[in-house]
């Protein structure tokens, strides 16, 4: 069969998707990009927020009208809350919770999957570059145990779950040996990784057998909860195949606000963990995510977050206005914000989020750290235009004779281009 991969939201939805690729590829199907083309369609939907649902619908009514006859299959957190919605959707032939979603190609193809130890197809078949992307993103845990106020993920995705060490050990390894240069440890809550089997400090003893026990050659976190993490942490990042980036959800500088969430952390406790962090990782860049209109948030609880988010010196800001989800306690609360002040609020923290950017990458102007290049955008009288990122994610642009995509060079950083949020540099081959 020829099949259509598609999704929206978070990196574990991305790793999700990519290993339903490998899956598919790994039977003798062909995925493709055209939906066109497709006898079958998956789409891997998210819920966050009203607007997520509403993309969500929208993208299954345009691949419907692209794909004709082909049948979509429906998963992901929007499946799970709200199932009765996408199955009236046109086109829609099976809508699979999350739940079900390890065994969605199983369901589809009617054939099990088998381990990557037994993989029949040609590592060629999903090499690195091919979708614009040289990065891997790996599920190594799912659902969350905590019960943030704002936050249907709990509802969607259940209780807290890690897989196996020994399988993302065995994936991660496939994947290297595939040619990939970089893997994203991807998760609900990946800080509580172990917590479900005993282990209080799994995250910690899985970061360390990837980097002991794989060849890859850059190990990267996705989203974690500062209070899964001690200074003691960061003594990882000794390893230099770990990247400095730490995306480190905040969602209010101001502690009322923080209460209300249900948010284990204070500005005191948030600001000590930032501190220890660039204490023992020179360069490293600390991004995060605000909610603004957080029911009941006054005008001088926002001034105090801005004011607290402002000193932090995040090197990005990941914005969102406060969306009511349904099962949610946050939902029922009472003096919700108004969307215009909602509007206004995420408008003066996102432009806060672009000072921010471009002040944390001219702070490494004249450096010379390894970049990850990722994709060629063009070319000029000089060379192919190579972009890609450094390991504490700032994207950058170099001129280069050759086609860069999917090695690892250091280059040399020049300028920041504030409109298209990026470095320029000089790609330097050694």
């Amino acid at each position: 069969m020829k099949i259509h991969l598609r999704m929206l939201g978070c990196r574990l939805n991305q790793a999700e998707i990519d290993t339903m690729a490998r899956q598919f590829r790994q039977q003798g199907h062909q995925v493709v990009d055209d939906p066109a083309q497709a006898d079958q369609i998956v789409v891997n939907t998210c819920a966050v927020t009203n607007e997520a649902t509403r993309s969500s619908r929208k993208l299954i009514r345009e691949l419907n009208r692209a794909a004709g006859d082909a049948a979509i299959t429906v998963t992901g957190c929007y499946a799970q809350i709200a199932p009765d919605e996408i199955n009236v959707l046109p086109g829609v032939a099976t809508v699979i919770d999350n739940t079900g979603k390890d065994t969605l190609v199983q369901h589809i193809t009617g054939v099990a999957v088998e381990s990557f130890d037994h993989e029949p197809i040609s590592r060629d078949d999903i090499l690195p570059g091919a979708s614009g992307r040289t990065r891997a993103f790996v599920k190594v845990q799912d659902g969350c145990d905590n019960a943030c106020t704002f936050c249907v993920t709990t509802v969607a995705r259940g209780d807290g779950r890690s897989r196996a060490l020994a399988d993302v050990l065995d994936e991660i390894r496939f994947l290297s040996g595939s040619g990939f240069q970089e893997v994203v440890l991807t998760g609900v809550h990946l800080g509580s990784y172990g917590h479900d089997t005993g282990q209080r400090d799994g995250l910690v003893q899985l970061v360390r057998a990837i980097l002991n026990d794989t060849d890859m050659p850059r190990v990267r976190l996705s989203s974690l909860e500062p209070w899964d993490l001690s200074p003691d942490f960061f003594d990882l990042w000794q390893n230099p195949r770990l990247c400095r980036h730490l995306h480190l959800p905040l969602q209010s500088g101001c502690d009322d606000t923080l209460r209300r969430m249900r948010r284990h952390t204070t500005q005191h406790d948030f600001a000590a963990l930032v501190q220890a962090a660039r204490e023992r990782i020179p360069g490293i860049s600390i991004t995060t995510d605000v909610i603004v209109g957080f029911p009941g948030e006054t005008g001088a609880e926002f001034a105090t977050s801005f004011d607290f988010v402002e000193r932090m010196d995040f090197a990005k800001l990941h914005v969102f206005r406060y969306s009511r989800r349904p099962g949610t306690p946050a939902a029922r609360m009472r003096h919700h914000v108004r969307e215009a002040d909602k509007k206004a609020r995420s408008a003066r923290l996102l432009a806060l989020s672009d000072t921010l950017e471009q002040r944390f990458a001219e702070t490494q102007a004249g450096q010379s750290p390894a970049v990850l290049w990722e994709q060629v955008l063009g070319a000029t009288q000089d060379g192919f235009i190579n972009v890609g990122y450094t390991d504490n994610y700032i994207r950058v642009k170099g001129v280069h004779p050759r086609v860069l995509t999917n090695h690892i060079t250091p280059a040399q950083l020049d300028h920041y281009e504030s409109a298209a949020r990026q470095m320029n540099a000089r790609p330097l081959i050694v």
